[in-house]
C-alpha cells in the first residue's frame, strides 16, 4: 500500500507568533534531519523539543529560527513518525519551509489526512475523528462539550455496549441454527426478545431521541427573521447580535437582500438571517429579495415571524403566514413599547397555538423571553441534559435508525416464530449498522465524505 510521507501547514493562514508545519510518515525524521540544523543534539529523541534553524541544504540559506518537536511512532497523533516545525507565522516563511519539506521527500497532505491516518492506524475510531472537526467548528461551550465527550470515546463506548448485547443474541440464535434438534434447550425465546427490547431497542431509541433534541448544539440552528416591511426585523437582529449589523431606517424596504450572522443563544450556535420585507411589489430588485427570503425560510429550522403591535394584523401579514405556516414558528410581537402592558394582539384562531412573545427591539424588552423560547423549541420538550453529552450526528442517526429497524424486525420475527436463519440476518444487519458508526465497517467513499470536511493540516 502506498503510504507516502505527508506535510502541511497546520495553523491558520496569516501573521502571528507561531506557525506550524506538520510532517507525518516514515520519511519524517529523515526530512527533518535534512532541513533542520542544530548543535544541541546528536540524534533525534522522541517527545523532545529542539532549538535550531531551517536551512536549505541546496544553498545553505537559512529560512527561519525554529523549534522542532519529534514524536516517534506509535506515540503520535497519526500513529506514524511525526515532526512539527514551530516557525514564526507568516505566509512567506511558512510557504518557504513547506516548499523545502516537499522538495525533500514529502507530498502535500489532503484535507483531514493526518486525522484519517490516525483512524486507519487505530489511534482513534471514526466517531473520534468526526469529533476533531466538531471541536474546531464549535461555536458555543455546549457544542464544545459534546465534541469533547465524543473525542474521549463516549459515543464509541455507548455503541459498543449495544453492539455487545447484539452479539450475545447473535450467538444464541446461531447456536440454535447449528443445533436444531436441541433448540428448545439452547434458546428460551423470551430471553433474546427481552435483551433486544431492553438493552438494544430502548437504547437505540434513546440515542436517536438525543439527536432529535440536541443536534442543533452541534450542527447549529438556522434562524430566519421574516415579516412585512418596517415591523422591526433589522432592529431585532441588531439587538440579538448586540451590534449594528443591519441598516435600520423609518422608511420601509431598507433591507433588499438577506444578511447572515453567527451568534450564540442559550448555548446554541445560531446562524440568524435578516430578510427583505415581504409585500406586493413591482420593483425587480425587491422581487428578487423576496424570492430569496422564501428560499431561506424553506431551509430554516425556526422562523421568527415579526408583526407590529401598534397596528392590527394586515392582509400582508396573513399572506406571509400562509406561505410559512408549515415551518417551526415563533410570532414575535414587536414595538410593544407603543402599547400598554395588558395589550394582547388580536390574532386569528389558526395562530392561537403558535408560540408568541412580546418584545421591544428598540429598548431591548422581552429579549430574554424570546431567547428562552428559541432554546426551548430548538432543544425539544426535554431540552439538553448536561449529564449526558452523547449526541449523535446525522450520519450516526441514520445508521442508528437502520440498526433499530433491523433489531425490531428480529423481535417481530421471534414473536412470529420465523426461522432462526432469517432472524440471524436481521441481527447481523443491526450489528453492521452500528459498526459503520465507529468505522469497524467503512468504505472509501464514506471516509472521503467525512474527511473532506476537514481543513488541510488536520
Amino acid at each position: 500500500m502506498d503510504n507516502p510521507t505527508i506535510a502541511a501547514v497546520a495553523t491558520p493562514i496569516g501573521r502571528g507568533g507561531i506557525g506550524i508545519i506538520k510532517i507525518s510518515g516514515e520519511k519524517a525524521l529523515r526530512i527533518a534531519a535534512t532541513v533542520f540544523k542544530s548543535s544541541s543534539f546528536a540524534r533525534f529523541k522522541s517527545h523532545r523539543l529542539y532549538h535550531g534553524y531551517v536551512v536549505d541544504p541546496a544553498n545553505g540559506r537559512r529560512l527561519d529560527e525554529v523549534l522542532l518537536a519529534i514524536m516517534k511512532a506509535p506515540r503520535s497523533y497519526t500513529g506514524e513518525d511525526v515532526v512539527e516545525i514551530q516557525a514564526h507565522s507568516g505566509p512567506v516563511v511558512l510557504s518557504s519551509i513547506l516548499e523545502l519539506v516537499l522538495k525533500n521527500g514529502a507530498r502535500l497532505a489532503e484535507p483531514g489526512e493526518f486525522t484519517k491516518r490516525a483512524y486507519i492506524n487505530g489511534r482513534i475510531d471514526l466517531t473520534q475523528a468526526e469529533a476533531v472537526v466538531d471541536i474546531i467548528n464549535a461555536r458555543t461551550n455546549k457544542s464544545l462539550e459534546i465534541a469533547t465527550a465524543q473525542l474521549k470515546g463516549d459515543m464509541r463506548r455507548s455503541i459498543e455496549t449495544i453492539r455487545g448485547s447484539l452479539f450475545d443474541v447473535f450467538a444464541e440464535i446461531n447456536a440454535a441454527i447449528d443445533f436444531p434438534d436441541d433448540v428448545t434447550e439452547i434458546v428460551d425465546i423470551d430471553t433474546p426478545i427481552k435483551t433486544l427490547q431492553d438493552k438494544i431497542i430502548a437504547r437505540l431509541k434513546e440515542l436517536i431521541e438525543r439527536y432529535e433534541n440536541a443536534h442543533v448544539l452541534r450542527d447549529g440552528l438556522k434562524l430566519v427573521v421574516v415579516g412585512r416591511p418596517n415591523v422591526g426585523k433589522s432592529s431585532l437582529m441588531n439587538r440579538l447580535l448586540q451590534k449594528e449589523r443591519a441598516i435600520v431606517a423609518s422608511m420601509p424596504g431598507t433591507t433588499r437582500d438577506f444578511i447572515e450572522e453567527p451568534l450564540g443563544i442559550r448555548g446554541i450556535p445560531v446562524i440568524i438571517t435578516d430578510t427583505a420585507g415581504l409585500h406586493e411589489t413591482d420593483d425587480p430588485v425587491e422581487v428578487i429579495g423576496i424570492k430569496k427570503t422564501y428560499e431561506h425560510t424553506d431551509l430554516s429550522d425556526l422562523v421568527l415571524f415579526v408583526v407590529d403591535a401598534s397596528c392590527r394584523i394586515t392582509e400582508e401579514d396573513y399572506k406571509i403566514y400562509e406561505r410559512i405556516s408549515d415551518r417551526n414558528l415563533i410570532i414575535v410581537i414587536n414595538k410593544s413599547d407603543l402599547v400598554d402592558d395588558k395589550y394582547k394582539l388580536d390574532v386569528p384562531n389558526s395562530w392561537i397555538n403558535i408560540p408568541q412573545v412580546k418584545i421591544s427591539a428598540l429598548y431591548g424588552q422581552g429579549l430574554d423571553r424570546l431567547k428562552d423560547l428559541i432554546a426551548k423549541i430548538s432543544l425539544g420538550e426535554h431540552g439538553f441534559d448536561t449529564e449526558h453529552t452523547i449526541v449523535p450526528n446525522l450520519r450516526h442517526k441514520i445508521a442508528l435508525e437502520r440498526s433499530l429497524e433491523a433489531a425490531s424486525s428480529a423481535v417481530e420475527g421471534m414473536q412470529r416464530r420465523t426461522p432462526f436463519e432469517l432472524i440471524s440476518i436481521d441481527i447481523k444487519e443491526a450489528i453492521d449498522s452500528l459498526e459503520e458508526i465507529t468505522g469497524v465497517i467503512a468504505n472509501e467513499d464514506m471516509l472521503d465524505r467525512i474527511f473532506s470536511r476537514f481543513c488541510i493540516g488536520k
